[in-house]
């Protein structure tokens, strides 16, 4: 039994039997330190593509850049997807992100956006914006585990006390989303899932159009921070059909990123 009537628990076996003819086996557990970390085991034990962990709270989850991402009992949605491409790319990360902003647009009545590489933004009337949710996607062997985890119902309160970072925490609820039901929205980004991925393994170059068409970062004057410590200034000025971003700099030289932590330096709604 759950004490909070605004966040009802998801079903189980609802979701794994309407998932199954998607090519998804998914698990709920009531709370884990972290579904990234669980799914890596059972991708070890040989778990197959599809292989879906719910939490319905994580108490030690991790995004990018070592940041921490907890989850209040049933506030979200955080849950780990198990992959096993073909070969190594650096739109696995992105399918994550792109696959969620396009469920949040078409289930939750939201005007979800893209922060290059992954980081999934609403923003407001006063142009500032916010964090939804983000995307952590790990290498096992020869799986990848993608990690994804959304804010549905957290309150204003449940954010205080988690680590700064580049952009101000908010959730669906607080936004002012018309659906936060986390049983459809859930559905809607596997089923996305789904199909960005079966996209990008017969055209790796596929999902780029729908990704710049939805990514608030082009068009934007940025600080790109690099693995090392380098930091790169500049216009994020296209994605490349490889998911890179590409750093146009003052001299008009561009340079293509696979990795890094953007810092958007002026608001603007970017291109496409």
């Amino acid at each position: 039994m759950w004490g909070d009537l605004d966040r009802p628990p998801l079903s189980d076996d609802r979701l794994r039997q309407a998932l199954a003819g998607d090519g998804f086996d998914v698990t709920v557990v009531p709370e884990t330190a972290s579904t990234n970390a669980d799914l890596a085991a059972r991708a070890a034990q040989g778990a197959p593509e599809g292989t879906v962990l719910v939490a319905e709270s994580q108490m030690a989850g991790r995004g990018r850049l070592g940041r921490s991402w907890t989850s209040p009992p049933r506030a979200g949605l955080t849950f780990s997807v198990l992959l096993r491409p073909p070969v190594p790319s650096a739109w696995l990360p992105l399918l994550g992100g792109l696959s969620l902003a396009v469920a949040l647009r078409d289930t939750a009545g939201v005007q979800a956006e893209l922060k290059w590489p992954n980081d999934v933004v609403l923003v407001g009337p006063d142009e500032q914006e916010r964090k939804v949710a983000g995307i952590l996607a790990e290498v096992s062997g020869d799986a990848v585990v993608l990690g994804i985890g959304l804010n549905v119902s957290t309150r204003a309160e449940e954010f205080a006390g988690l680590p700064d970072g580049a952009l101000e925490p908010t959730s669906l609820a607080l936004s002012g989303a018309p659906t936060t039901d986390r049983e459809t929205i859930l559905k809607a980004t596997l089923r996305t899932l789904a199909r960005a991925y079966a996209g990008w393994r017969s055209d790796p170059g596929s999902p780029a159009p729908l990704y710049r068409s939805i990514c608030r970062t082009l068009g934007q004057q940025i600080r790109l921070e690099l693995p090392g410590g380098r930091v790169v200034l500049g216009t994020a000025s296209d994605i490349d059909d490889e998911g890179r971003l590409l750093v146009t700099d003052s001299a008009g030289q561009s340079e293509a990123y696979a990795a890094g932590d953007v810092v958007h330096l002026r608001a603007g709604a970017g291109l496409g």
